[in-house]
């Protein structure tokens, strides 16, 4: 729904109309052309705020001089998610950041609201109407700034600092690949009731023939002390939570089961979604799209609804040409498409993905081996402090609360690419702390970490104990045997997916990245060239799926992406001295950074098919 912030049209609308809604902004809708609309996998209310503002750039960082938090500059009108330096990938000067200043008029009825930001990258400092609101450290993790506004026009000022990514890695916000800068996901605007719920959980248990679906959320009293009563329904089947009595300003997690007899389960190729809808009579409401299933593992193996899982896919980055990993929903749509075009049911993240993107992936049916917490380069592990491991429970709490109800959601990893038994310096730790927090929040999938296929222990130890599932990389052929013949590669590939097993007996098992760049400036069949990436992918593929033991492939990666400028391609150029590999770009993609199908698109999905 629109809501006008002209004032004649303000004085038409009830004032009771108002406070039922978050109040937008002139010329503000309620969702991007093609969206899903605000407030249907979120709290009621919702307005969108991603129409309508102006971004101003601050090179020299002398905004704050020059008056610019009370919104006193000038600039480029723009839409958000916006990334000012996503069409410069080439240069390191726009790796290493900068400083932006963004700003938007917003009309409200008056009352308590709360601004939520899905994510802005990576130092944010916010006003409302020249006055400090608050402020956020970090990418990919949601904040919000809640304040009481008065009825009428506020200006809203965000200033964001992207600056020195050696810096975010030290302290454990390391970037996934490229550092783009600015709102890199939506923003909205909600008036708060009297109560709030927020950050639902959906287990499903199938019994006979019918599910019982073990429904988890949290509720907050923001009035005076009282019993609070929450109600719902699941699709069609109305269910109620116990009574809670809360004191002003507590919150507490309340939980139901609700039986279904004659469930529609999801599953890919039969994404079937249920509309949950939950409320606190006249105050607040929660709405999703839940998917029923039933997850299970046990001896090595996946179970989804009691049949066997094997994953079959391509990892994603959040990254399109011209536009950073700041997505709109077209590029969102995309990626889909590209998934389902390699027939792909799974696929994995390094990073918490965004709602309208695991909105996408719960109606497409494809499962997501989804990354939480830290993200580090393979081997590495920045966060060796008390504060920064703090800080890495604290975000794979939030990104497994903002994220459990999605179907898509396959399960929870919490490392990438560990290197043998982790590091002693605090990563073992927080893998078990991290494990333990993952089961307690959401029992019905398994927890995973990455381990680094090339640094693989002579024994396993008490990291991998902690979790369920073990990816691991693999990218025999490419890196350090790129001219061996086919025969040595297979026998190769062969030898680690059995020491993999002896290793981690009994775990899930999911070869989690594998490939090799390719683009057309190399000769076709050499390394680095389009056919030769396709022979090798085709070469793994084959390997993996006559292999009972694992649980799945997932190539790396979809689509070629932006990296640091000075990255030129690793260890494999000192086996290939003559690789052309264009700097700054991830190659290993099936798709160009365009999005054209390289020719291994039609081996991968005619191999999958199978």
């Amino acid at each position: 729904m629109r809501i006008a912030a002209r004032d004649s049209l303000r004085r038409a609308v009830a004032a009771a109309l108002l406070g039922l809604l978050a109040a937008g902004c002139a010329g503000a809708s309620a969702s991007a052309p093609g969206a899903a609309p605000v407030g249907w996998g979120g709290p009621a209310g919702r307005q969108s705020l991603d129409r309508g503002w102006t971004v101003r750039p601050d090179p020299h960082d002398r905004g704050i001089a020059r008056g610019y938090s009370a919104g006193r500059f000038g600039g480029r009108a723009i839409d958000v998610p916006y990334s000012p330096n996503s069409g410069r990938i080439a240069t390191l000067a726009s790796y290493r950041g900068s400083v932006a200043w963004f700003r938007r008029t917003i009309a409200v009825g008056g009352g308590d609201y709360a601004l939520r930001f899905e994510s802005v990258n990576h130092r944010a400092r916010i006003w409302i109407d020249g006055r400090p609101a608050g402020g956020h450290t970090g990418a990919y993790l949601p904040f919000e700034v809640r304040r009481r506004l008065s009825p009428g026009r506020h200006r809203l000022v965000l200033r964001v600092d992207w600056r020195s990514p050696e810096r975010m890695r030290a302290d454990g916000w390391f970037r996934s690949w490229f550092n783009f800068g600015g709102i890199n996901r939506e923003v909205t605007i909600r008036r708060l009731g009297p109560s709030e719920l927020d950050a639902p959980g959906i287990v499903t248990r199938l019994r006979g023939g019918a599910a019982d679906v073990a429904v988890t959320v949290r509720v907050r009293n923001r009035g005076r002390p009282r019993t609070v009563r929450v109600t719902g329904t699941l699709g069609t089947r109305p269910f109620a939570f116990a009574p809670v009595r809360l004191r002003a300003g507590r919150a507490a997690w309340v939980q139901t089961t609700v039986r279904i007899p004659r469930p529609q389960l999801w599953a890919p190729g039969h994404p079937a979604l249920t509309a949950l809808r939950l409320a606190v009579g006249g105050e607040t409401g929660y709405r999703a799209r839940v998917g029923l299933r039933e997850l299970r593992w046990t001896g090595g193996r996946l179970l989804l609804n009691g049949r066997r899982l094997r994953l079959r896919g391509a990892a994603l980055q959040e990254d399109a040409r011209g536009r950073g990993d700041a997505l709109t929903p077209t590029e969102m749509d995309a990626i889909v498409a590209r998934l389902k075009a390699i027939g792909a049911n799974a696929t994995r993240a390094q990073h918490g993905l965004s709602q309208p993107l695991l909105e996408r992936l719960d109606r497409a049916g494809i499962l997501v081996w989804q990354g939480v917490g830290p993200f580090d380069v393979p081997g590495r592990w920045a966060a060796r402090s008390k504060a920064a491991q703090a800080l890495a429970i604290r975000r794979a709490r939030l990104d497994i609360l903002g994220a459990r109800a999605h179907p898509s959601v396959l399960t929870w990893n919490l490392i990438n690419e560990v290197a043998s038994n982790g590091d002693p310096h605090g990563q073992r730790a927080y893998v078990r702390r991290a494990a333990r927090l993952a089961r307690r929040l959401d029992p019905g999938r398994p927890v995973a970490i990455d381990v680094w296929g090339t640094h693989l222990p002579a024994r396993a130890g008490s990291i991998y104990r902690a979790v369920d599932a073990v990816g691991a990389t693999n990218y025999e052929g490419w890196y350090d045997d790129v001219w061996a013949p086919a025969g040595t590669i297979d026998a190769r590939i062969r030898g680690w997916t059995a020491r993999l097993q002896a290793l981690f007996a009994g775990k899930v098992l999911v070869v989690t990245e594998f490939g090799a760049e390719s683009n057309a400036g190399n000769p076709p069949d050499a390394p680095g060239g389009l056919r030769f990436q396709a022979r090798l992918l085709a070469r793994h593929i084959r390997a993996y799926q006559a292999d009972p033991h694992l649980s799945g492939m997932l190539a790396w990666t979809l689509q070629d992406f932006a990296l640091r400028p000075n990255f030129l391609g690793g260890s494999v150029r000192g086996h290939a001295p003559g690789i052309r590999l264009r700097r700054g770009i991830n190659a290993k993609g099936l798709y160009t950074y365009g999005g054209r199908p390289k020719p291994a698109v039609a081996t991968v999905s005619r191999l999958f098919a199978r």
